[in-house]
């Protein structure tokens, strides 16, 4: 687990999902961050030197793999200077799983606008995970993937501007959003024969180009493409229809166009528990589904279920891919 921005929630979460989790089977996990800060948490720690330690030691004290902070960390008040040390936090996890040292990674949230202000050049989390994973000069593609419950969300956009979603699509893209969606679900979930279905981008799906023509020049033709390559995929659907109890027992992914499409209909459903998972990467990798918390860090009133929901979610999906 990487311990995300250390003047966030992440400390505080890391600590109850020890003391949550200290006492069952399989969850065991290693903290990369800094071992005295963990220590405020009010949580007996242990330094390791390598993770194969954690398992033994989980039952009676956190695991820290100690890559100490430069600077006193000041709860709540975000600050560059600490910059260096969360990269490395979350390069050093990469490194464990592509090693096949550690299972999966779990990452607590940080603050891009942090990291930008030291020169970090990655649009997000998932991107500069995506780089570290590179194969010489291959990047591998990421997709988001939001669980909660009973709803797998893929966003075919994540944090792009509503004005630009229009332009950022593509059939070749949502294409390639779902083959990887499919092959996700098959090795990470064990779904043998995947359903996905495809939101539409405008209100009742264009309403055959009446109120636009994305469905008919980008979207349809992406559908037919995949169903001619045997995914099982429909669509595009109004997003409207695809949320509701007896529409989600229809599928098991579905693909929307832009990022609140996606997640109002999964945080109403489960504001607390979602998870956000990676696909498309040779390692495992989640995290809660919310962010660094700067305002209620320190308080004590942090809920660690999207935390907790994470750690069990990079468990199973580490599971499966061992069976694969």
């Amino acid at each position: 687990m990487s311990l995300g921005d250390p003047c966030g929630i992440g400390p505080e979460l890391a600590a109850k999902a020890w003391t949550s989790l200290r006492d069952q089977t399989g969850f065991a996990f290693c903290v990369i961050g800094d071992a005295a800060l963990m220590e405020a948490q009010g949580v007996p720690v242990a330094r390791v030197t390598d993770v194969a330690e954690t398992t033994s030691v989980f039952s009676t004290a956190l695991p820290v793999l100690d890559i100490p902070l430069t600077v006193a960390v000041v709860t709540g008040e975000p600050d560059s200077v600490h910059a260096p040390q969360i990269v490395a936090w979350i390069s050093k996890g990469v490194e464990l799983c592509l090693e096949r040292r550690a299972r999966a990674l779990v990452t607590c949230p940080i603050a891009k606008s942090v990291l930008y202000a030291t020169g970090f050049k990655f649009p997000g989390h998932t991107e500069y995970l995506a780089d570290l994973c590179r194969a010489g000069n291959v990047v591998p593609t990421p997709v988001m993937m939001l669980t909660a419950k009973d709803l797998r969300v893929v966003l075919a956009t994540i944090h792009t501007p509503l004005s630009a979603v229009p332009m950022a699509l593509s059939r070749e893209g949502l294409v390639e959003l779902a083959q990887i969606t499919q092959k996700a679900l098959v090795r990470d979930f064990a779904i043998p024969a995947p359903r996905l279905v495809m939101a539409g981008l405008n209100p009742h799906a264009g309403e055959d180009g009446t109120i636009g023509r994305e469905e008919i020049d980008i979207i349809t033709p992406a559908i037919f493409y995949l169903q001619n390559e045997s995914v099982n995929i429909k669509g595009p659907y109004p997003a409207d229809t695809l949320f509701h109890d007896e529409a989600r027992l229809t599928y098991d992914a579905v693909l929307c166009m832009y990022h609140d499409q996606g997640l109002i209909p999964l945080k109403t459903l489960d504001f607390w528990g979602g998870v956000n998972i990676t696909l498309g990467l040779p390692i495992v990798r989640t995290s809660p589904d919310h962010g660094t918390g700067f305002n209620i860090a320190g308080k004590g009133i942090a809920r660690a279920d999207s935390l907790l929901a994470a750690i069990r979610t990079a468990d199973e999906i580490s599971r499966n891919r061992a069976k694969s």
